[in-house]
């Protein structure tokens, strides 16, 4: 019966796809996270009034942030060749996408963990700095764990964002289940190969919204 509805569809192509996928998917992700909150509390705590008070700092990290940010995905993976050739050796294969993906999701990330870390009671804060505690223990012993749900609902939707990421790698040769849609079932004509690579997509979707809005819930004590 299914080979019938998808004449086109075979199993091996669309594991070593969908492999594919969560192999850049999860590599970025945890890329995008390190990097998002290195970038988010040095916006945050560069901005007026904060620990690291520093005007210029700020404005050259927040024009790093908001012009990476801005630029279209598809733009980027081609802005970014002599880069990647540079890195990873070739423009071809998951690997390869790796670098636009980071390049790509940081910033965006970056904006989310700050927003979240302005969200705290400020009183928390002063409260910890009368107690004489270290710049250090701010960072790891309040601001990141008070702004822990917001971060990793902001990371969820990052993720979610590189699904999508991914797919458009994919149409450049990065592989993947949008490589699959686009050689495979766009440029064949292949309607159900197509239609199966965007159900997978849509699942491995589901299953992150469901993973990070279910961690949300156990760690939001508000």
């Amino acid at each position: 019966m299914l080979t019938e509805l998808f004449p086109n569809v075979t199993y091996d192509k669309f594991s070593a796809a969908t492999i594919e996928t969560l192999y850049m998917t999860s590599i970025s992700v945890v890329a995008t996270f390190i990097l998002g909150i290195i970038l988010g509390l040095l916006l945050f705590l560069t901005g007026k009034g904060q620990l690291w008070e520093n005007r210029f700092v700020n404005i050259i990290i927040g024009a790093f942030v908001n012009i990476f940010r801005s630029i279209p995905f598809i733009i980027l993976l081609i802005l970014l060749i002599p880069f990647t050739k540079a890195i990873v050796g070739t423009m071809l294969g998951a690997e390869a996408a790796l670098p636009a993906l980071i390049v790509g999701a940081a910033p965006f990330y970056a904006r989310m963990v700050e927003i979240g870390l302005r969200e705290i009671d400020k009183g928390v804060i002063e409260a910890a700095k009368s107690m004489g505690a270290t710049t250090s223990t701010i960072i790891f012993k309040v601001l990141l764990p008070e702004s822990m749900p917001a971060l990793i609902s902001g990371l969820t939707v990052t993720a979610i964002a590189l699904i999508g990421y991914t797919a458009m790698a994919g149409a450049v040769g990065a592989g993947g289940l949008g490589n699959l849609a686009y050689l495979e079932g766009f440029q064949r004509n292949n309607s159900d190969v197509t239609l199966v690579a965007t159900i997978l997509i849509l699942v491995i979707v589901f299953i992150i919204q469901f993973i990070g809005d279910f961690i949300t819930s156990k760690i939001d004590k508000r």
